[in-house]
Order: C-alpha cells, then structure tokens, then sequence
C-alpha cells in the first residue's frame, strides 16, 4: 500500500471513532423495553375495568369466598349454644355434688359419733296449700346443711314427700325450711300468676338416745278472709317422737 492510501485510512479511522462510541453510549441509556402480557400477568396486575366482581382477587390471591365466611358464622354460633348447653349440665352436676357431699358430711359425722342406729329422724313435706298458690321450690337444712331441695316439675302436685330419713345424733337440732309459691288464679284472678310468696321458718328440736325424731313440715295457708295474700303461706312443724318398738307418742305442733 501507498503512502497516500496509509494516510486515507488514518483520517477515516479518526472520523468515524467518535461517532461509533457516541452511538454505543446511547444504547446503554436507553429504557428497558416493556414487559409482554404474560408477564403482566405473572405479577399480579389488576384485572381490565370490566372484569366481573367474581373475579375480584382476595390480599393473599385467592378470590374471595362469601359463602365460607356465613358458613364459618353458622358454626360459631352452633358452637356457642353446646357451650351454653355444657355448662349448664355442668352446673346441675354441681349441684348434685353439694348435696350429696351435704348428706355425706352429715353421715360421717354420725359414724364418727358412734350412734348407727341410736337416733334417727324422719322429715317429710306435707302441703296443705289452698288453690291460690302453687309450691314451685323447697329447700331443707339440718344444722346449717342443704340436706334436700327441689324445684317446678311436678312439686305443685305432690301432696307429700320424703326429706330426710336416717340416722342423727342425740341432742339439739335445727330444721330451716324456705318455700317458695306462685300465685295461681284464673278470670279477674289471673294477675296471681305473676307473684311470687316465700315463707321461711326453723324449728328447734331434740334427739333422744334410741328414739325416733318424725317431724312433718306443713305449708299451710293462715288467717281468713280478710288477711292479706302476701301473709297468708306459712310453715308448721309438727313432731313425733317415737322409742324403739314403739308405735308412736303424742304429735307437739309449732307454728310459724
């Protein structure tokens, strides 16, 4: 090659350097191009502005489910009433349990006392309640402990039930009784239905060795026409104190 040609090729080289790093600068300023449809699915965009509400996507991308919030309702409140229903069999239960640990109290202080079959007391309800009130609950204490209790069924109807019967120990005693009526009227007397009467009443009494203490609680209705319905019910106590053997003594009455 020619000197000349040399010098031609060195002066093109010179131009066209600048242009082709300029052009080469531009490219890497460029922006990245757009992401395709694919990928804007792909990263969660909105759904188009026509979309149906159906398709509306839950915070977690799962759509979401009205019918399974009202079903997890549903179940909350069935939930809720077994709970209810539990406690409240929980709380009869115990119920059941003091009175019966009452009378297993009283039973063991009877053993510890040595005296099976040396005393015993029988108490029984009798009502001899006019028609103007209904018994809807009774509860008897021997010395400050529950030994009996019953409430609504058929109590109004029961004109005599057992309290007590079994063993006591000799000396001093003290029955507690507390009765509760509803009132009970039909025609103008209906408004009695929605009273309610408690009586409350104790009675002293004493046990004697080898005898048996009856002792019959009366609910009876006191004073006549002209007293008022509230002090109408009241609580009689009458006792019968029996020997071994024997069929029985004089009743003594006490009236509260």
């Amino acid at each position: 090659m020619t000197s000349f040609g040399i010098g031609t090729l060195r002066w093109g080289l010179v131009v066209l350097l600048p242009a082709l790093l300029a052009t080469q600068a531009r490219a890497a300023d460029a922006p990245p191009p757009p992401p395709s449809a694919g990928g804007a699915a792909a990263t969660g965009a909105p759904p188009p502005a026509d979309a149906p509400a159906g398709a509306a996507a839950s915070p977690t991308g799962a759509p979401a489910d009205p019918a399974g919030a009202a079903g997890g309702t549903a179940d909350s409140g069935a939930y809720n009433v077994r709970l209810r229903g539990l406690e409240k069999n929980v709380n009869e239960l115990k119920e059941q349990i003091f009175r019966t640990k009452a009378r297993l109290n009283l039973l063991k202080e009877t053993v510890l006392g040595g005296v099976i079959g040396a005393s015993r007391a029988l108490i029984r309800h009798k009502n001899e309640m006019g028609s103007s009130f209904r018994l809807i609950k009774a509860a008897f204490a021997l010395d400050g402990v529950q030994i009996a209790a019953k409430s609504e069924g058929n109590l109004a109807e029961l004109q005599e039930f057992d309290v007590y019967n079994g063993a006591i120990q000799p000396g001093s005693h003290t029955l507690s009784v507390a009765l509760t009526y509803q009132g009970n009227g039909f025609g103008v007397f209906s408004y009695l239905k929605g009273y309610k009467f408690n009586v409350k009443s104790s009675h002293t009494f004493v046990a004697g060795e080898s005898k048996s203490t009856n002792i019959t609680v009366v609910g009876y209705e006191k004073g006549n026409i002209t007293t008022q319905l509230s002090d109408k019910p009241a609580i009689d106590f009458r006792v019968n104190v029996m020997s071994a053997g024997e069929s029985g003594t004089a009743t003594a009455a006490t009236k509260k």
